[in-house]
């Protein structure tokens, strides 16, 4: 009788050190990947479906199955856009055990912060359409992925479409930049120095104290100056401030420019008519709606599961770079599988492999679902930006419009501006510039 309770008893540990041996395997199993957010803050209108967009992609993933069988696991940290808080966050979650995937930072103030920590820790960062623009130098900066396009490549394409509004002349022009006066509203300053220089306009420098809601010196600038084109550097809350006070100053709307962090649905939806003729450039083609929207909705919406508190958001610009943010850090940890084991778990090196060897071809983004969203992206060690495009969307005073074709930014420009300032920050940082031969 004592015996068969004794066996009992060890027929129980048993099972428990099984449940335990189980559900340890299964989350040694689950590829985690962090997610810095900002849904708080002066920049929260734009963090909130940017983030939601993210969650959103992993979670659907994850409905089909994971990366060749790995699920992921991620958790948010509060950011509020601050850098000290930014930095808490990754110090916090880069060494969770098991694989851990890039780091989005979300801010250019935190990419910065954190480019310096990168190398040393071998942690990866990548910036889809921001951070800095001399990172797409990968012989620089080997942990820095500024994926699909700058603030450089983004102030080009704008200044390749005023070009052709304006017959290919702006000699004697006067175009201002409306910027949020941090590293993010400064980043452009280089490319539009050098373009003024080239065409022969005189380029108007007005910084907007953060966080931006009080713009009526600078747009009683703009009433005195009479630019003929405004670009406007901003996010969050300064957005929409910005466009009230051009429109209560009388400061034709189709005569802005807006960077795409600056062009999102929350930003003019309640102007409505009052923001008519508002322009932004586009991540590739990121007004686009395609097959990933319908999939999240079916997979997630549909039953309940969905981030977003309204089904409505699906499409919004911000809540669809978020999916393709995200999309680009999955296809990077399922490249680094092809090389070091399809079904495994990639460590932070391994993922950087990966990002510096995307090669989502044409027939690959249509699998995925963003065939008409994105153009195909190629990487490699000298280029950690891949190919830029970018178009050009005008809200009707409903809902946004692609005007334009297709734009890539001038590599006449480009290019040297990124050598010249990325191998000043490894002189500054005194690092090595690697060999990609």
């Amino acid at each position: 009788m004592m015996f068969k309770k004794v066996a009992i008893a060890a027929a129980t540990v048993a099972a428990g050190l099984g449940a335990l041996v189980s559900t340890s395997a299964a989350q040694a199993q689950e590829q985690f990947q962090p997610l810095l957010v900002y849904r708080t803050g002066q920049f929260a209108p734009l963090g909130i479906p940017w983030a939601d967009g993210k969650q959103d992609y992993l979670k659907l993933v994850n409905a089909k199955g994971g990366i060749n069988g790995v699920k992921l696991s991620f958790e948010e940290c509060e950011t509020a856009y601050d850098t000290a808080k930014g930095v808490e966050c990754y110090e916090r979650l880069k060494g969770r055990t098991g694989g851990t995937g890039s780091f989005d930072t979300q801010s250019t103030g935190i990419t910065f912060a954190l480019s310096d920590k990168a190398p040393g820790d071998k942690t990866t960062i990548v910036t889809p359409g921001y951070g800095l623009s001399q990172s797409a130098d990968g012989r620089v900066f080997e942990w820095n992925f500024p994926l699909l396009g700058t603030y450089w490549t983004a102030a080009d394409s704008i200044m390749q479409d005023i070009l052709k509004k304006e017959k290919g002349n702006l000699k004697g022009k006067k175009i201002a930049l409306v910027y949020h006066d941090s590293p993010y509203g400064k980043e452009p300053i280089p490319l539009l120095e050098k373009r003024a220089a080239k065409e022969g306009f005189e380029l108007l420098k007005l910084p907007v104290t953060a966080p931006g809601v009080e713009q009526k010196s600078t747009w009683l600038q703009v009433r005195q100056q009479r630019p003929d084109y405004v670009l406007l550097w901003s996010a969050g809350v300064m957005t929409p401030t910005a466009v009230r006070e051009a429109q209560a100053t009388g400061y034709a709307r189709e005569k802005i420019y807006a960077v795409w962090w600056a062009g999102s649905d929350h930003d003019v939806k309640d102007i409505g008519a009052g923001a008519k003729g508002y322009n932004t450039v586009t991540i590739h083609n990121t007004a686009e709606r395609d097959k990933v929207h319908d999939d999240v909705k079916a997979q997630l919406y549909d039953k309940g599961q969905g981030t977003a508190k309204d089904v409505k958001e699906l499409g919004a610009m911000a809540h669809t770079r978020g999916m393709v943010i995200a999309m680009l850090q999955v296809e990077a940890i399922r490249t680094a599988q092809e090389k070091y084991g399809k079904g495994k778990l990639v460590t932070s090196e391994q993922v950087r492999w990966g990002l510096e060897n995307l090669n989502l071809t044409q027939e690959r983004l249509n699998e995925l679902g963003f065939g008409k969203i994105l153009k195909p992206v190629k990487t490699s060690c000298d280029n950690h930006m891949g190919t830029d495009w970018s178009r050009i969307a005008q809200w009707d005073g409903a809902k946004w419009v692609v005007v334009s074709d297709w734009y890539q930014a001038d590599k006449s420009l480009i290019d040297p501006l990124v050598k010249e300032y990325g191998e000043k920050y490894a002189k500054e940082k005194n690092l090595k510039v690697r060999s990609c031969n």
